[in-house]
């Protein structure tokens, strides 16, 4: 992964089956890091509706991604036509701990 590696980072709002600690203590980590990150509130929401703000993330360059398990959210971008580039790397707030997501997502920043 590059290290200017875009940082994406998904509130999962409607689903709620990230635990809300992870989700809040990842979020304040990249607040207090000074990053630049952009933050969506459920990427399942975006695919259910075509965004196409999914395509402009997928089609500009590396990109790392706090959501939930990769499988899931690459086929939410190929489901909008837009699939991941192979050195996208996707965090699973569902499976590893705040700390761990937070130091991923804000490696080589």
């Amino acid at each position: 992964m590059s290290a200017n590696a875009k940082l994406l980072y998904c509130r999962c709002a409607y689903a709620q089956v990230v635990p809300q600690t992870v989700k809040d203590d990842v979020l304040a980590k990249l607040c207090e890091s000074g990053a630049s990150f952009e933050s969506v509130a459920d990427l399942c929401e975006m695919a259910a509706h075509r965004d196409p703000r999914l395509k402009a993330f997928a089609g500009n360059g590396p990109l790392r991604i706090a959501a939930c398990y990769p499988r899931v959210v690459q086929g939410l971008f190929t489901q909008c036509g837009a699939p991941l580039l192979e050195d996208a790397e996707i965090l699973n707030m569902r499976a590893q701990t705040a700390e761990e997501v937070g130091a991923a997502m804000l490696r080589d920043a």
